[in-house]
């Protein structure tokens, strides 16, 4: 008698993409891309593998939605229509051995402006400036608190920068369909600027952005929103979530799955779930 598959290795359809099985490779930073933001040779090779390798889905590494919404200056982008082509070259290899092929997008928040890891991932300064010409620049969050002690203070948003940033993840995703990905990612995880919305450690808000659940979940679904508006009907959209902050007073499970009832509602079809990252990076 022949044993069953394992559901792991089975197809599954989402919207009108069917993947040929259930193994998805995350988004992997590898802080390899030049300071414009396009994809090499390098992320054709790093991403193709794993198509040859036989995964149902392949993610991009995070895209930034802007040039200052990324985290390093060796991180890629999706902010210029002149980053669709060669990310079309990867999406078509991925496709033709016969994995789906994924993007993610994603805005730092005021987790932008740091180092590659192998200089330290810390806030770019003046080490970075005289040993690379690699000169920081101001971050931005929904209130002006430093992601952690010692680092700069990033700007509290105007309401016209949260338009503006929804605005940015909306492009991003029409850039991603003209290069032909089949599912969307959107980073709301890990201390980025959605999840910095989403937390009442982050933010300390009072107009229609902040306060209350609803207030502070507005920017995730105003984002939720504007990418479905701007992303094929046929293909799937994942809404990666730092599900619990596990600091006191943070953002809570119960809080998650409010989200994700308006997120189903908005045509999002799979939370990614993750947690933590308001801080250190580091997720259990």
């Amino acid at each position: 008698m022949e044993s069953e598959c394992p559901a792991l290795l089975t197809p599954i359809n989402l919207r009108g993409v069917s993947l040929r099985n259930r193994v998805v490779i995350s988004p992997l930073q590898e802080y390899a891309a030049k300071a414009d933001g396009g994809a090499l040779d390098f992320h054709f090779v790093h991403l193709g593998r794993f198509a040859l390798g036989g995964a149902g889905l392949v993610f991009t590494e995070a895209l930034a939605v802007g040039e200052k919404a990324r985290l390093t200056y060796s991180d890629l982008g999706i902010w210029d229509d002149r980053h669709i082509a060669p990310l079309a070259r990867i999406a078509e290899f991925l496709q033709t051995q016969g994995a789906a092929a994924g993007a993610q997008l994603v805005h730092g928040g005021r987790k932008a402006s740091v180092q590659r890891p192998w200089h330290g991932y810390e806030p770019l300064g003046d080490v970075d400036v005289s040993a690379r010409c690699e000169n920081p620049w101001q971050t931005m969050a929904p209130s002006a608190l430093a992601a952690m002690e010692d680092w700069p203070v990033p700007t509290e948003m105007t309401v016209d920068d949260c338009k503006r940033a929804v605005e940015q993840f909306a492009m991003g995703a029409r850039r991603a369909a003209k290069a032909g990905f089949d599912v969307l990612n959107v980073h709301g995880a890990h201390g980025y600027l959605i999840h910095s919305f989403l937390s009442p450690v982050s933010n300390q808000r009072t107009d229609c952005y902040g306060g209350d659940l609803r207030g502070r979940m507005r920017f995730a679904i105003e984002v939720a929103d504007a990418v479905r508006s701007e992303w094929p009907a046929d293909r799937p959209i994942f809404y990666r979530l730092s599900c619990v902050d596990d600091v006191v007073g943070g953002w809570t499970l119960d809080d998650t799955l409010v989200l994700s009832k308006f997120l189903k509602d908005l045509g999002i079809d799979v939370i990614d779930a993750s947690s933590r990252g308001l801080g250190r990076r580091g997720t259990p």
